[in-house]
């Protein structure tokens, strides 16, 4: 089992920056990849960015790319989210997921098996 935590979610201006953590504890050794998505009211959940545990390599939407920047800090396993240059439409509850198996799927729910409670952001004009 693995468990994650995000933290870091709040009220932002549009156009400010934010900075979302995700701690993972448990069987984290069993972690092929791990990324963040996105939950608005009344919209399915959306990815946003993913982080290969093997070498790093990063994966992100279209809509976010060049704005934010997904990063791990393996000695604390932790990942991060830096989002920059907020948007009103960035507003949404972020979740943190993970996988433990293999398999080349990056960016939709199904493909991962662990969550996080999730973590509001609000964007204000």
């Amino acid at each position: 089992q693995v468990q994650l935590v995000e933290s870091g979610g709040g009220l932002v201006q549009a156009g400010n920056s934010l900075r979302l953590s995700c701690a993972a504890s448990g069987r984290t050794s069993s972690v092929s990849i791990m990324g963040w998505f996105r939950q608005a009211p009344g919209k399915a959940r959306e990815f946003v960015a993913a982080i290969k545990s093997s070498d790093g390599f990063t994966y992100y939407a279209t809509s976010v790319k060049g704005r934010f920047t997904i990063s791990r800090d393996n000695a604390k396993n932790t990942v991060y989210l830096q989002m920059n240059s907020l948007k009103l439409e960035d507003a949404a509850v972020y979740y943190c997921a993970a996988r433990s198996y293999f398999s080349y799927g990056i960016y939709s729910p199904d493909d991962y098996n662990y969550w996080g409670q999730g973590t509001q952001v609000t964007v204000s004009s």
